[in-house]
């Protein structure tokens, strides 16, 4: 049986991959009584007197919700809100397995900003955290920054996810290939949530800069080639990225881009980057093909091609590049410091804990395994002692 049928059969017979489960027993009428009517009324009343007793209380400081509304799938595209329950239920069960989250996945059928805006707005006394998960750029831009203020930490992670694990991986990477991060020519195939999301931590855009070292030397591509600020077709948020990447204002495609190239990040689609273009990379390069399941160049040819570091999506190849690494230790370490947000210092901070979980960076081992135990842990304790650094912690 191959994988993708061994799936379907997983997932039929399991009916999903999550459940509920109780925490407390209901075996008698005082367990009845103390649960639910009349005794339920006393944790009532505390929690009206002060909402902050809601995280003693109740579920609310554990728990997690993922929103979608299936626009942007994995590498599947824009498929939906049913058939996006199957990666949400997935990532509930990441938080869970990775660092005791409780995760509920939450598909809405509307694909408007602003009404999923106002649906997070109406569900957020419920949830510690929400996790936008899978809504295509330009819209998680403006979906996730309309709801900073709600009080609980609110982060995109095809965004942030994504670039705390690849900043994670150069850090080790550069290491590897003896080049300083700051120094490497780094090359961003994708200008969608996560490559945006990548471009500006690398330039520290948004970022302090007493804790962030900025790549001087950014190119950003889209489907059409290099993002440059003479190009007419570009929307708001690649135009942004223009003004903030390509400082030589070179113009062209993925050949002209990866010239001299030190780094390639792909978020982009598999099969684009043929082992000629790694050959005229600059020696001892770094690829990142990111695409799934099908990345941008396989391994093989990428070594063949005389790229010294690789890292993939894929859990089958060393140096897999996964938010599941990043995502589950970041919430854990906001809900214990009971986080109004996620910094910009907090993901810093993630990036270099899970840096620092390979002590001894090789060709095979740039990252950690996502199952290694210590990983989630050493990230939240990271993020935990940086929001109460930069004040956004309520514990």
């Amino acid at each position: 049986m191959d994988l993708s049928a061994e799936a379907l059969e997983l997932h039929a017979q399991a009916r999903g991959k999550i459940q509920v489960a109780a925490k407390v027993p209901l075996r008698d009428r005082r367990d009845l009584a103390l649960a639910y009517t009349p005794g339920v009324a006393a944790v009532c009343r505390a929690i009206a007197r002060d909402p902050a007793e809601a995280y003693r209380y109740t579920i609310k400081g554990n728990t997690v919700a993922i929103v979608t509304d299936g626009s942007a799938v994995l590498g599947l595209g824009n498929i939906g809100a049913a058939a996006a329950l199957p990666v949400m239920e997935g990532k509930a069960l990441l938080f869970k397995a990775f660092a005791g989250i409780d995760a509920f996945p939450l598909c809405f059928t509307t694909q408007s900003p602003q009404d999923i805006i106002q649906a997070v707005r109406n569900i957020a006394p419920a949830f510690g955290g929400v996790n936008l998960e899978d809504i295509k750029a330009p819209e998680c831009f403006e979906i996730e920054a309309a709801l900073q203020d709600l009080g609980i930490p609110v982060f995109h992670d095809d965004q942030h996810g994504t670039a705390i694990v690849i900043l994670a991986g150069l850090i080790n990477a550069a290491k590897v290939v003896g080049k300083p991060l700051e120094g490497l020519r780094i090359v961003v195939n994708g200008a969608g949530a996560a490559g945006t999301a990548v471009a500006k931590l690398l330039t520290c855009v948004g970022y302090d800069r007493k804790l962030c070292t900025p790549v001087r030397d950014i190119i950003v591509l889209d489907s059409r080639g290099i993002l440059h600020p003479s190009r007419t077709d570009l929307n708001p948020a690649k135009q942004e990225l223009a003004r903030l990447t390509n400082r030589s204002l070179l113009q062209g495609g993925l050949p002209e881009a990866l010239q001299g190239a030190d780094v390639f990040i792909g978020v982009s689609k598999g099969g684009l980057l043929p082992p000629d273009l790694i050959r005229s990379m600059a020696p001892r390069a770094i690829i990142f093909a990111m695409a799934n399941p099908v990345p941008e160049i396989m391994p093989d040819l990428a070594r063949a091609a005389g790229a010294a570091v690789v890292g993939t999506g894929r859990s089958d190849f060393p140096n897999q590049i996964n938010n599941a690494l990043a995502f589950p230790g970041v919430f854990l370490g906001a809900l214990r410091a009971r986080a109004r947000s996620i910094t910009s210092g907090m993901k810093l901070a993630a990036a270099y804990a899970l840096a620092a979980a390979v002590p001894t960076p090789s060709v095979e081992e740039v990252i950690p395994d996502p199952f290694d135990p210590r990983v989630a842990e050493a990230v939240a304790q990271a993020v935990a002692a940086a929001a109460r650094e930069e004040g956004v912690a309520s514990a």
